[in-house]
């Protein structure tokens, strides 16, 4: 009972609007454990540092606070990582700073399920899904029930599988950090495969946070914006594709086939970015188009021939795949 169980890391920057709610949500959370809260704000240029310190001297015994006067991303470090490391808990939860937790039994669930299948790596749950000024818009629910997700389903899932506010991991996967991680240009894509592939992941079929878009200054918003739109997405997932291939490595290629239908469908993804559907009927990507309902061979015709028509009608759910793919909190520039 003395001991930290579990350590709620928490990156934020210029979220003065919204890290108050973050921190309340981590607060009122009911268990039988004690935790702690590690927030890291990345030396954010609006109040949001004063609102952090007024927690931290408010809840000195919990609340571990580090305020950067010099932004660490913009220097290369990975700020996810850099906090983790302070972490005395067995259990690690994340949340950034603009997202929050509404149920306040979410921990207790969580690390009741992680001490009674030692074999458990990771455990997640639902969010919902809110746009700002518009309220709930959607729901990330991967499952209709409660179940073990396969590694299968996350890789094939890309970063949006899960919302990166509901996952609850053992920090000691993390002790011996594979190559494939350390490169990849985002972190929560590979570790929900690490966490997943070296033990196993559980998912909870309850809605125990929230997942917000449309912040303002956001690195979504800035991945949404026109500048260099389109070559910092074939760029991602280029570098996605060379992460995949460094885990098919690491895993002795026991997940093959996920893999090159996950970088495949990537690969069309950029045909059609770059307009070249014609490619699509070529035997690389052959097997993948024709597994394709009519449905999605219509969304991409739609998105080819009638791009306005297509991006007003996907616009949103394009927005939240980008933010939860692409890891919001650990990109500033």
């Amino acid at each position: 009972m003395n001991e930290i169980l579990v350590s709620i890391n928490c990156i934020t920057y210029n979220h003065q609007n919204y890290i108050a709610e973050a921190i309340d949500s981590f607060l009122m959370q009911k268990t039988n454990f004690k935790y702690e809260i590690l927030i890291h704000d990345d030396a954010s240029i609006d109040g949001t540092s004063d609102i952090i310190r007024n927690y931290s001297n408010k809840y000195p015994n919990i609340i571990k606070s580090i305020i950067q006067t010099e932004n660490q991303y913009s220097k290369d470090v990975e700020v996810l990582s850099l906090n983790s490391r302070r972490a005395k808990g067995k259990y690690i939860a994340l949340c950034e700073g603009d997202d929050y937790w509404t149920d306040p039994y979410k921990l207790q669930k969580q690390v009741d399920y992680m001490e009674n299948n030692p074999n458990c790596g990771m455990c997640f749950h639902a969010s919902d899904l809110i746009k700002v000024g518009k309220g709930k818009i959607d729901q990330i629910k991967p499952y209709n029930e409660n179940c073990i997700s396969t590694t299968e389903d996350i890789i094939l899932g890309d970063g949006g599988f899960m919302a990166t506010n509901s996952i609850l991991y053992r920090k000691s996967i993390m002790n011996d950090i594979p190559n494939f991680y350390i490169n990849a240009p985002v972190k929560d894509y590979p570790l929900q495969i690490l966490t997943s592939a070296k033990n196993y992941a559980y998912y909870i079929n309850q809605s125990m946070s929230v997942y917000r878009i449309g912040v303002e200054g956001s690195w979504t918003s800035r991945m949404n914006s026109k500048e260099n739109k389109i070559e910092k997405l074939i760029t991602l997932k280029k570098q996605i594709a060379n992460m995949l291939n460094e885990f098919n490595e690491y895993s002795n290629h026991k997940y093959s086939n996920a893999i090159h239908k996950k970088i495949v469908e990537d690969k069309i993804e950029i045909l059609i970015i770059n307009k070249e559907i014609k490619a699509l009927k070529s035997p690389e990507y052959k097997i993948i188009y024709d597994s394709l309902t009519l449905k999605q061979k219509i969304k991409i015709y739609a998105r080819f021939y009638m791009p306005n028509v297509y991006i007003k009608f996907s616009n949103i759910k394009r927005k939240v795949k980008y933010k939860l793919l692409y890891n919001k909190f650990t990109s500033y520039y």
